[in-house]
């Protein structure tokens, strides 16, 4: 630490990214991105704005590709919002949407990037209990509230609550701005955007980055009331202008262009996840529900930290995560066919010596 630190930053405890490790013959199953690769028009499209007009700014409002989502998504541009990532979209919601002088709610499972924008911008929080099945129970939510901001599905744990369950939390707390965190939604939930015309607290962000195969360009983006989108877009503009690149928007417009390709590719997915789950289901682990490209996986006899570091040694990685209720879990990517049959070999292997030791 350095006394030219602020004390803010002395005080940071930073949100920790997965691992992306160097070595040979890896499988990589700790950060959920997508086995399969983005959209070849969108590659063609990326490679053709790698052009002379790179010497030149992007458009700052993302105006054709907000469009594009738009029309994808049945809401008018001004409703849209886009960003480097849904990580920034959070980081200006978060700002722009839910510091109020009633706390924010959110799971006390969940994405662990939410405790770290709330220090790093003064917001009260408070965290709700997942049930004893690792589900949000939206009755939990019934008490004050300055806004509330949930993942569907969750994150670690790929569980989903129906739009149904969604919308009877905006009609709880209609005076609270809630966002939805949908990065995984196109794996099998059911998206809030629908709710967006009939509540205007309503913020849904997604992103490209997991079903779009596009985590290396960074977009996301939000969809509300366009009252709400001008909330984020003031704070944008006081922070970045221009936080969109130009090979980035032309690669997001051609991926929404493809759906062929998107639905296919989220297709297979979900076929390779029910395939991991049967797998480590017979391997005699535990495995919750997941709508996600993941799953949340623990066996009854072993640790998860020691699992973890056993697949380790045979150059497999997945996450794990310390916290207390969750310990034992693993947090599991869905990859190729490959993949998941060398994650189970290995799984195979471990829990066996270990029954014989």
């Amino acid at each position: 630490m350095s006394r030219f630190w602020s004390s803010l930053t002395h005080e940071l405890k930073p949100y920790v990214p997965g691992e992306q490790p160097r070595m040979a013959d890896l499988v990589k199953l700790n950060t959920n991105e997508n086995p399969l690769g983005p959209s070849p028009r969108a590659l063609e499209a990326i490679r053709s704005a790698a052009a002379d007009t790179l010497r030149l700014y992007p458009d700052p409002q993302a105006t054709a590709l907000r469009a594009a989502l738009a029309a994808y998504h049945g809401v008018k541009p001004e409703q849209v919002f886009v960003g480097n990532g849904s990580d920034e979209v959070l980081a200006h919601a978060f700002v722009a949407l839910l510091k109020h002088d009633r706390p924010l709610l959110f799971p006390d499972i969940t994405y662990s990037f939410y405790p770290v924008y709330c220090r790093l911008f003064g917001i009260a929080y408070e965290t709700v209990p997942l049930d004893q099945a690792m589900q949000i129970r939206v009755a939990d939510y019934r008490r004050p509230a300055g806004a509330i901001i949930i993942p569907n599905p969750n994150a670690p744990t790929g569980i989903a609550l129906s739009r149904a369950e969604i919308e009877t939390l905006l009609q709880e707390h209609p005076d609270a701005p809630v966002v939805v965190d949908e990065a995984y939604v196109d794996f099998g939930a059911e998206t809030a955007i629908p709710l967006v015309a009939s509540h205007p607290n309503l913020l849904v962000v997604q992103t490209m980055s997991k079903s779009r195969a596009l985590a290396g360009l960074r977009v996301g983006y939000a969809i509300g009331d366009a009252d709400l989108i001008d909330a984020l877009t003031r704070v944008k503009d006081s922070f970045n202008s221009y936080p969109l690149g130009r090979p980035a928007q032309a690669g997001a417009i051609a991926s929404l262009q493809d759906d062929a390709y998107f639905q296919q590719s989220r297709l297979r997915v979900i076929e390779g996840r029910e395939r991991l789950i049967r797998g480590l289901t017979s391997a005699g682990f535990a495995v919750l529900p997941s709508l996600a490209n993941f799953v949340f996986a623990r066996h009854p006899a072993h640790e998860g930290a020691k699992l973890a570091a056993a697949l380790r040694e045979q150059a497999v990685i997945v996450r794990h995560f310390s916290a207390p209720r969750i310990a034992d879990f693993l947090r599991i990517t869905v990859g190729t066919d490959e993949q998941i049959d060398r994650l189970l070999s290995a799984l195979g292997r471990i829990v066996k010596s270990r029954e014989k030791s």
